[in-house]
């Protein structure tokens, strides 16, 4: 099954009701790609769904689930997945990417729960990402998440998550202010678990703000600027791995369009910036 690498370029937005009349009148020039949660587009019509539809005729998208709970034991919603597949093919949408979490059990939880970081929860994950490339016909990128506890933890984080996108043969969605967030709250060093990704399988990137809760307790909210530290880990990812596409994500307190193209900038800056020394190297 092929990768969903190299499907989308550049920077990215995650695209939001509360902008979209303003983006689909004037697109900002630096967005190359956006993102949407398909549970809130799939069933939308009217003046909604004309704009959404003018929108995915013109630029590239991705979809970026919330409520596929990978990891639950309850069964597989593969309805979803079926209609999700007819969504993408509907809009040219080019690939799916998920949580590495589960939000129901016998109903819907409403949050991200952290998946137990134990071999039986790599088997039963790894199956059900399978089962979803299966129907999708295309591989899915799996995004590593915050947590703040880790009930029956047999192995670490990173351990755990490479485990599962190598069991799965699925491809990665890198979230830096995860990493970022975690590595506050649970005390490790965010270099050392980048340096642990599996490179070859990051398909894009999510970089967002957090709210700090305590000195020693980040929550992430999505709901603010993004602040130096996880820029510089940006910029030391792509030192790493290579430029690869990344997007901004924003879902509360969100401000002035205006504000958010001028964060996408500065995701291009880094960017070029890397990619100008990878050149310098290869010359």
């Amino acid at each position: 099954m092929d990768s969903v690498r190299n499907l989308v370029h550049g920077a990215g937005l995650g695209l939001r009701r509360s902008f979209l009349g303003e983006i689909v009148e004037q697109p900002p020039g630096n967005v190359d790609f956006y993102e949407v949660a398909p549970e809130n587009w799939m069933t939308i019509g009217g003046k909604f769904g004309k704009q959404f539809r003018a929108m995915t005729e013109r630029f590239n998208f991705v979809c970026h689930g919330l409520s596929l709970s990978i990891g639950s034991s309850d069964p597989l919603d593969e309805q979803f997945v079926r209609q999700l597949k007819l969504f993408m093919r509907e809009h040219g949408i080019k690939f799916y990417s998920e949580h590495l979490s589960y939000c129901s059990h016998g109903g819907h939880l409403y949050d991200l729960m952290p998946m137990p970081f134990t071999e039986d929860a790599v088997k039963h994950v790894a199956a059900r990402i399978r089962r979803v490339q299966d129907i999708l016909e295309q591989r899915m990128a799996i995004e590593n998440i915050s947590y703040y506890a880790a009930p029956g933890q047999e192995m670490a984080e990173i351990d755990f998550f490479n485990a599962v996108v190598t069991e799965a043969d699925c491809d990665v969605l890198i979230d830096i202010n995860n990493i970022y967030v975690n590595s506050v709250n649970h005390s490790y060093d965010a270099e050392t678990f980048l340096r642990a990704m599996p490179a070859e399988r990051i398909a894009y990137a999510h970089i967002a703000g957090h709210y700090v809760e305590a000195e020693d307790f980040l929550v992430d909210t999505h709901g603010a600027p993004v602040i130096d530290p996880v820029w510089t880990l940006l910029g030391k990812a792509y030192e790493l791995f290579g430029v690869f596409p990344t997007l901004l994500e924003r879902d509360f307190n969100i401000p002035a369009l205006l504000e958010l193209s001028k964060e996408v900038d500065t995701i291009q800056a880094i960017q070029q910036h890397y990619a100008a020394g990878r050149q310098k190297q290869v010359a």
